[in-house]
């Protein structure tokens, strides 16, 4: 059966509304995030379908492959065919790669670091989760200058309020942003271009804008960055993961005020809070 095409070439398109406001209804036009179906192969073989904004796909697929323990570099990778038009990325490593399907599908449970709790990972993810042990640090100024820069960056959400945001920062600059549909496309898209051109993640931050999932975590570990931000909460499951991955994961940064919920050496001061439960 030949291959349907998926059209989608753009990251936002009109659609018609019925719009009510202060007690009356206008018809009007509004912007919204286009859903595109990208379906990746590895050597012909079909390995997975994202859901994601049609932008910045070579960065996402070769994120995504990173990620997914299928490539260590760029180097390993011989071709990378995209078609907008089918919604399909054909990439030929240098070397014969396997993967199981069903591996990436299986629930795998974790200890953390003996310490009696359990940590559920896909069983890719148990392989591909590494701790991070940079020593980046921040002040609590540098936390809302971040947050800050994420949200002057954050132009298709402003337009359609249906993608979440990722950037990438140190505590002097935003080094690059991306949207997508999907929390953990945006961090492949980082991460891809990050692959794709030598930058060091040393000495960097993730800024969020949605919550800070466990799937937000885990990625954030495969990337190897050391601090996590984001306007929202964590999950528990999340904290327990950057517990046991070295990750500083902050949360609810709103006006001048945000919490730390893991590995508080990273924010300068943090570690001189008052005991005292308030």
């Amino acid at each position: 059966m030949s291959e349907q095409p998926r059209i989608a070439m753009s990251e936002k398109m009109i659609r018609p509304v019925v719009r009510y406001r202060d007690g009356e209804w206008v018809r009007t036009d509004d912007e919204i995030a286009t859903e595109y179906a990208l379906t990746i192969y590895v050597n012909d073989n079909e390995l997975a379908t994202i859901v994601c904004t049609p932008s910045y796909m070579e960065d996402l697929v070769y994120g995504f492959l990173a990620s997914e323990g299928i490539i260590q570099s760029v180097d390993q990778v011989e071709s990378l065919q995209l078609s907008r038009f089918l919604g399909t990325a054909r990439v030929r490593t240098k070397s014969a790669i396997t993967f199981n399907q069903a591996f990436y599908n299986k629930r795998y449970i974790a200890s953390c670091c003996g310490k009696g709790r359990q940590s559920f990972y896909f069983q890719n993810d148990a392989v591909t989760a590494k701790r991070v042990d940079d020593a980046v640090t921040l002040s609590p100024d540098e936390v809302f200058a971040v947050i800050d820069e994420l949200d002057g960056a954050a132009t298709l959400f402003q337009e359609t309020g249906g993608v979440h945001m990722a950037a990438l920062c140190t505590p002097e600059k935003l080094l690059l942003a991306r949207t997508d549909i999907g929390r953990h496309n945006a961090l492949d898209k980082i991460y891809g271009y990050c692959l794709q051109n030598g930058i060091s993640l040393r000495g960097t931050a993730i800024a969020f804008s949605g919550r800070i999932s466990s799937e937000v975590l885990l990625k954030v570990s495969k990337i190897g960055v050391g601090i996590v931000i984001a306007r929202s909460a964590p999950t528990a499951l999340a904290i327990d993961m950057a517990d046991e991955l070295g990750i500083t994961a902050i949360g609810f940064v709103r006006g001048r005020a945000f919490n730390v919920y893991s590995h508080p050496w990273r924010i300068v001061g943090a570690l001189q809070a008052d005991t005292e439960v308030k």
